[in-house]
C-alpha cells in the first residue's frame, strides 16, 4: 500500500482498557470462550463469512480515496463491508482460504460514484424525448408514443407526459409551440405536457393551453413565452409552470420510473443518488422501498416552494436507516431559474439577451424567514442558485442564519453554484457552505454567449471553489477533449457523463484527477452526512465500488472516453457487470 507498511486495516470497534473488576470463576470461563471465538473470527482472519478479495494483477490499482489517497493491490470484502486493503501476499497470509478475484489487466477499482444532484423520477421518463434533434421529430415521437400505448390512444383525456426536449439544440432557434403539437391529428385535442431537459420549462398542447385561461400577463419568478402579438404560445418557464397542475402519479408510475433510473445508474457506476426535489408522495415511495430494500442508495431533499406553509417543525428529518441506503434530512429551495432558459438571476443582463437578467423564484423575504427555521428544526438547507445574483442573495441569507452556529454540523449546500463573483467564491469558504456543483449543467450550459466572454470566467470555477472551501460534485470534458465552456462559435458537443474534469480554455480552474475522483466519492458522502460509512474504500465502510476498464487517473485525457464500466458493486454484490 502506497506510503504505508504492509499491514491489515481491520474493521471493528476501538479497544479501550477498562478498570479491573472482580469476576467469578464462571464469568471468567465465559469470557474466555467469547474471547477465543472472537479471536478466531476477527483477529486470526481465517473465517470471513461471504468474503472475497479483489486484486489487481499489475500493481496498486485500488484507489481507496482515504485521507491520504492510498492505493492498494487488493480489497478484502466480507458481509457487505470493506475489511481490509493491502498487497496480495499479506492478504493470503492473513486469510489463506479467502477466494481471490482478479480485476482485468489495466483496470482499476474506485469507490462507488455518487451523483450529488439528480431528479430520480424525472430521469425515469426523460428518455421519452431525449436526443430528438428538432421540433418535428419530437412531435412525431409523441405521435408514435400515443399510437403504441392503447390505454392512451383509447382515452383522449389521459395526459401524455414527457421530459427531455431541448430547444437550444434544435436548428429552428426558437421555443416550440402548442401549434406544433396540434398540427398532428393524433395529438390534436389531447392534453400533452412535456418538460424541458433541465426541468425549467413545460411545453403544452392547445388543450392544456385552453384549460388554464385566462393566462396572467406575468408570473413572479417565471416567464410565459409569447408570440409577437403577445399571445401565449404554449411554453411556460420556471414558476409559470405552476399555472398547470402536475398529473397525480401512482405507485406503478413511480416504480417504472425508478426502475429505469436505477438500471441506468448501475450501468454508469453510480451507487448513490441525491434526489434534488422530492415531494412528500415521493418520500413515502422511497420509505416503502427502503423497507423492502432499496437497490441503490438514496439521499432525498424534500422540496419547499415559496408561499408554501412552513412544515419543518411538523415533519421530522429522516435520518440514515439501518442499511444506510436511505435518508431524507435535507430541504430543497429553488432560488432562481436556469441559464439555458434565461431564468438564472444575474447581476447584469444576458450577453445574448440584454432585455433580461433573469429572475429569482423565491423572495429574499422567504429565504430570510424559512432558512433559520429549517436549520433550527434540524434540516440541512440546500438552495438552488445558478446565476451570480442568486448565489449572492442566497449567501446573504445563509451567512445571517449561520452566524454563531456550528456550520459543520448543519452542512448547508449551494446547489449548482454555477456562476459566482470572486467575492462570493471566497465567501463560500469563509461561511463554510458546500458548493455542490453539478456535472449536467456543465454539459448543458457551455455556450459562450449566455453570460458573455468576460463573465464566463466565473462560470464553473472549480479550482477557485475548491481552494475556497468544499465541493460535492464534479464534471468532465467533451468527447473531443474540448472545454466544457465551448469554443468561440458556441457549438455544443456531446459529453461523457461519468468521471473526469480537466478544463482547457481556463487552465487555472483545472482539478487534478484525484481531486475530481474525491469530488464524486468522499465529498458527496460528506455532503450527505454519510462519510463514516460511504465514499471511500476503508475498513468498516460499505463495499461500494466500481471497476473501470482502464486507469483514468493516469491515461491521456483523449483516451478517457474509451473507458468502460466493467462492474458496479453495492455492499459487495455486483449490481452491474461481474467481478
Amino acid at each position: 500500500m502506497s506510503g504505508k507498511d504492509p499491514q491489515i486495516f481491520q474493521a471493528g470497534l476501538p479497544f479501550r482498557p477498562r478498570r479491573a473488576s472482580v469476576l467469578t470463576r464462571t464469568a471468567r470461563i465465559c469470557l474466555l470462550f467469547i474471547a477465543v471465538a472472537l479471536s478466531v473470527i476477527f483477529f486470526r482472519g481465517k473465517r470471513l463469512v461471504d468474503g472475497y478479495t479483489i486484486c489487481s494483477r499489475d500493481g496498486e490499482n485500488v484507489y481507496t480515496v482515504d485521507g491520504v489517497n492510498s492505493r492498494a493491490q487488493c480489497l478484502v470484502v466480507s458481509n457487505s463491508l470493506v475489511v481490509a486493503t493491502g498487497d496480495l501476499g499479506f492478504v493470503q497470509t492473513k486469510w489463506p482460504s479467502l477466494p481471490v478475484k482478479y480485476a482485468p489487466e489495466g483496470s482499476i477499482v474506485i469507490p462507488g460514484i455518487s451523483e450529488s444532484h439528480c431528479h430520480i423520477m424525472h430521469y425515469g421518463y426523460s428518455q421519452f424525448l431525449s436526443k430528438k434533434e428538432k421540433t418535428s421529430q419530437t412531435v412525431s415521437y409523441v405521435r408514435e408514443y400515443i399510437l403504441s400505448h392503447p390505454d392512451i390512444l383509447e382515452d383522449p383525456d389521459k395526459i401524455v407526459e414527457g421530459w427531455g426536449w431541448d430547444h437550444t439544440a434544435w436548428p429552428e432557434g426558437r421555443f416550440p409551440t402548442a401549434a406544433d403539437l396540434d398540427a398532428d391529428p393524433i395529438i390534436r385535442g389531447r392534453p400533452v405536457m412535456l418538460r424541458s431537459k433541465d426541468g425549467h420549462g413545460t411545453w403544452v398542447s392547445g388543450r392544456v393551453l385552453d384549460s388554464i385561461q385566462p393566462i396572467p400577463d406575468e408570473v413572479e419568478g417565471g416567464s410565459i413565452i409569447r408570440n409577437k402579438d403577445g399571445e401565449a404560445v404554449g411554453v411556460f418557464l420556471d414558476n409559470a409552470q405552476l399555472l398547470m397542475d402536475d398529473p397525480v402519479l401512482t405507485d406503478l408510475d413511480y416504480e417504472r420510473r425508478f426502475s429505469v433510473t436505477v438500471q441506468d445508474a448501475h450501468k454508469n457506476g453510480l451507487t448513490s443518488l441525491h434526489d434534488a426535489k422530492s415531494d412528500f408522495q415521493m418520500i413515502d415511495f422511497f420509505k416503502r422501498k427502503a423497507r423492502e430494500g432499496l437497490p441503490i442508495r438514496v439521499y432525498a431533499m424534500t422540496n419547499y416552494d415559496d408561499g408554501e406553509r412552513y412544515w419543518g417543525n411538523l415533519t421530522a428529518p429522516i435520518m440514515l436507516n439501518s442499511d444506510h441506503r436511505f435518508s431524507a434530512r435535507s430541504v430543497k429551495l429553488v432560488g432562481d431559474g436556469s441559464m439555458r432558459t434565461g431564468g438564472a438571476a444575474l447581476y447584469e443582463p444576458y450577453y445574448d439577451n440584454p432585455s433580461t437578467n433573469g429572475f429569482m423564484r423565491v423572495s429574499e423575504k422567504t429565504l430570510n424567514r424559512v432558512i433559520p427555521w429549517f436549520l433550527r428544526d434540524g434540516w440541512q438547507v440546500n438552495v438552488h442558485a445558478i446565476g451570480d445574483r442568486a448565489n449572492g442573495i442566497v449567501l446573504d441569507s445563509l451567512e445571517a442564519a449561520l452566524s454563531g452556529v456550528n456550520v459543520s454540523a448543519l452542512r448547508p449546500r449551494l446547489e449548482h453554484a454555477q456562476i459566482m463573483t470572486d467575492v462570493d467564491i471566497k465567501r463560500v469558504g469563509k461561511i463554510g457552505v458546500i458548493a455542490s456543483v453539478q456535472p449536467t449543467h456543465v454539459i448543458d450550459d457551455m455556450c459562450l454567449s449566455f453570460p458573455g466572454p468576460e463573465r464566463i470566467k466565473g462560470l464553473y470555477a472549480f479550482r477557485s471553489l475548491l481552494d475556497a472551501g468544499f465541493y460535492a460534485a464534479l464534471t468532465r470534458v467533451s468527447l473531443d477533449g474540448r472545454s466544457p465552456h465551448g469554443p468561440a462559435d458556441g457549438m455544443r458537443y456531446e459529453l461523457w457523463t461519468l468521471l473526469i474534469l480537466l478544463l482547457w480554455r481556463f487552465p487555472e480552474q483545472r482539478l487534478t484527477p484525484l481531486e475530481a475522483l474525491r469530488g464524486m466519492t468522499i465529498e458527496p458522502a460528506h455532503a450527505s452526512f454519510t462519510e463514516d460509512v460511504l465514499g471511500s474504500l476503508e475498513p468498516g465502510k460499505h463495499a461500494d465500488f466500481v471497476v473501470l476498464s482502464q486507469n483514468i487517473m493516469e491515461i491521456p485525457v483523449t483516451s478517457i472516453m474509451d473507458t468502460k464500466i466493467l462492474a458496479t458493486v453495492i455492499d459487495g454484490i455486483p449490481v452491474y457487470g461481474q467481478i
